[in-house]
């Protein structure tokens, strides 16, 4: 055999080595890659993504597309090294440390309970900032969520209790709870009204030094909403928070005359908070390769993404710059209409 054929024959074993090798060596990295959208104004199944019952809707054209990010990896399904080199040179898709996505101090199940627990109060708080922009009056609840053993309040305060009043002044928000409870001094007692069942009862609760010096009864509250109409949302599979701005855009797209996307198809991004405050959210570049993949011409960015996202931005793609549901409702009139200013992502 000659010198050569040899070379060649050792170079194709070593290849094949290092090929076997690399399928069957797991790393822990996690790829991400662009995922499905969802038209918050269409149907997913066959079923509404939004519903709203007890008051008038409009119907809506064009789409109003929320954006994920798929993954591949993780702790009990690690990919292999090929892959993540395939990602390594893949423009469209990142590959990111496992911990970023699956923290270490969690498990793969809580991370995903986590992911549904966000998803559902980013729901919530989507209907709050839309009713606020549409200066819709709602309600505040302010429950029970857990009490702490041997603490006052254990076995007298109940998980699921509504307080409606602390000693007899009525409850609006968290605030006006602890603002309560803290006026007392250790030791003295405070009468919650709570709403339990179809009852409603006074408690009376003893209270201590808490961990931060201040008068305490060991009581963890949750907050939720009381709207005057039902809105449901319907998004299968899909969880965590940065859908926020596209539910509430789609949740008001329907509650009012005329149709916002002037029939374009818009895409976009970021969390949000009862008061519409928008939100910086992960994956901006995958998220953005989805939106155009799926036909969408523009892009509500939240103005934290905006300085990646104008490295990033696919061909057709036009960034818009969204700081708040206000400003976004905004710059689509202003699309729709062609009056008025367009606030765009400029690079930092």
């Amino acid at each position: 055999m000659s010198r050569r054929a040899l070379t060649l024959l050792v170079a194709g074993f070593l290849v094949l080595g290092f090929g076997i090798g690399g399928a069957l060596m797991r790393v822990p990295y996690v790829v991400l890659s662009p995922g499905p959208t969802e038209n918050t104004i269409g149907e997913v199944e066959k079923k509404p993504v939004i519903t709203i019952s007890g008051r008038e809707t409009y119907p809506t054209t064009g789409a109003l597309s929320l954006v994920t990010v798929a993954y591949q990896g993780g702790p009990g399904s690690k990919i292999d090294l090929l892959t993540a080199l395939r990602g390594w040179v893949d423009p469209t898709v990142a590959v990111v440390p496992e911990e970023t996505i699956f923290p270490r101090s969690r498990t793969p199940k809580q991370v995903e309970e986590e992911n549904t627990v966000e998803m559902t109060n980013s729901q919530d708080f989507a209907t709050a900032a839309a009713l606020t922009e549409l200066k819709i009056p709602f309600g505040k609840v302010v429950s029970v969520a857990s009490t702490e053993k041997g603490k006052p309040a254990d076995g007298k305060l109940r998980k699921g209790d509504e307080i409606s009043a602390v000693d007899g002044k009525p409850v609006t928000d968290f605030e006006s709870v602890s603002d309560a409870v803290t006026a007392h001094k250790p030791g003295e007692n405070v009468t919650f009204t709570v709403v339990r069942g179809k009852d409603k009862t006074d408690v009376t609760v003893g209270t201590v030094v808490g961990g931060t010096g201040k008068t305490a009864v060991g009581v963890s509250m949750q907050e939720s909403y009381k709207f005057p109409f039902k809105v449901e949302i319907n998004v299968g599979d899909v969880g965590g928070p940065s859908a926020g701005l596209m539910f509430s855009l789609g949740i008001l797209d329907k509650l009012t005359p005329g149709e916002i996307t002037g029939g374009k198809a818009i895409a976009g991004t970021g969390t949000i908070d009862p008061s519409g405050e928008v939100g910086p959210i992960g994956g901006i570049a995958q998220k953005m390769v989805g939106a155009r993949k799926s036909g969408a011409t523009v892009f509500l960015t939240p103005a934290g993404n905006c300085a990646e996202a104008v490295k990033a931005v696919p061909e057709g793609l036009r960034l818009v710059k969204a700081e708040t549901l206000h400003e976004a409702v905004t710059a689509l009139d202003a699309l729709r209409t062609g009056k008025g200013n367009v606030p765009a992502c400029a690079a930092s």
